[in-house]
C-alpha cells in the first residue's frame, strides 16, 4: 500500500544529482509536477556523511522517488533547496503506507 494520493497536495520539481564535474555539481533532467506533502519546519538531522545539519523542509512522496542526496528540489513556494537525506519507508506485509521521505536544507 502506498501513501494515499490525496495526502500529496503539493507539487515539487526534482533535479536528480548526477555527480560532480570540473564546474560543480551536475543534475539530470528536471522532473516537474511531482506530487508531495511538504512541511517547512526546522529540524536537526544527520546528512549522508553523518554530520548534524539543519533541515528546513521535509517532503513525503510516493515510494521510489528518484531523488538522491545532493539533488536540487524546487518547493511549491518557488524556493530551491538541496537534498540532505532520503529514506524509503517500506513495510512489506504490513497495512501501513510506503513512502519516500526527503529532508532538505
Amino acid at each position: 500500500m502506498n501513501v494515499p494520493r490525496w495526502l500529496l497536495c503539493h507539487r515539487i520539481t526534482v533535479e536528480p544529482y548526477a555527480g560532480d564535474s570540473a564546474y560543480g555539481p551536475t543534475y539530470g533532467p528536471a522532473v516537474e509536477d511531482v506530487p508531495a506533502l511538504v512541511a517547512e519546519t526546522v529540524r536537526t538531522v544527520r546528512d549522508k556523511d553523518g554530520r548534524e545539519v539543519t533541515s528546513t523542509a521535509q517532503i513525503i512522496a510516493a515510494p521510489g522517488l528518484d531523488c538522491p542526496a545532493e539533488s536540487r528540489v524546487t518547493l511549491p513556494d518557488g524556493r530551491t533547496t538541496r537534498v540532505l537525506t532520503v529514506a524509503q519507508h517500506t513495510a512489506p506485509g504490513l497495512p501501513v503506507p510506503q513512502s519516500s521521505e526527503v529532508m532538505c536544507e
